[in-house]
C-alpha cells in the first residue's frame, strides 16, 4: 500500500512539473501564428504587451484566458481600455468580459482538445470580447 501511495504522489508531482514547464515555456517563448494578436494592457499607466491567440466569431474579436498565468487578464479586468495589434493594425478597444450564453457558445464552438487541456493543467477558461473604441 505504501508503494502505491508513493507512486501516486510521484506521478502527481511529475504531472504538476510538466504543467509548470509547459506553461513557463509558453510564457517565455510567446509563440505566434497567423491568428495571433498582441494585447497591450495598462497597469498603473505602464504598458505591458502579451501575445495571444485571436478568436473570431460572428465578426467579433475575442481572446481567452486559458492558462494559469494570466496577469494580462487581471490587468484587463482592472483597466478595460486596451490596445490590440491584429493583422498589422493597432486599434483601441474596450475589453468586455464574456458571460452567460455568449460564453457557453464560445466554449462549444472554440473548444480546446483534451491534449491541450492536459498540458495546461485544466485551467478555467474566460473570454474577453474587444469592442472597438472611436
Amino acid at each position: 500500500m505504501k508503494i502505491v501511495r508513493i507512486t501516486l504522489i510521484s506521478l502527481i508531482g511529475i504531472y504538476i512539473g510538466l504543467v509548470v514547464l509547459f506553461e513557463s515555456w509558453l510564457g517565455y517563448s510567446q509563440p505566434t501564428n497567423a491568428n495571433s494578436l498582441v494585447i497591450t494592457t495598462f497597469d498603473s499607466m505602464e504598458a505591458k504587451d502579451r501575445v495571444l491567440s485571436a478568436v473570431n466569431n460572428d465578426g467579433k474579436l475575442y481572446v481567452s484566458a486559458n492558462h494559469w498565468p494570466r496577469s494580462w487578464y487581471r490587468q484587463t479586468l482592472s483597466n478595460p481600455n486596451v490596445e490590440v495589434l491584429y493583422k498589422g493594425e493597432k486599434k483601441s478597444y474596450l475589453a468586455v468580459p464574456v458571460e452567460g450564453e455568449e460564453h457557453d457558445r464560445l466554449m462549444i464552438e472554440h473548444a480546446h482538445p483534451l491534449t491541450f487541456r492536459i498540458l495546461t493543467g485544466f485551467p478555467p477558461r474566460y473570454f474577453i470580447r474587444f469592442d472597438l473604441q472611436n
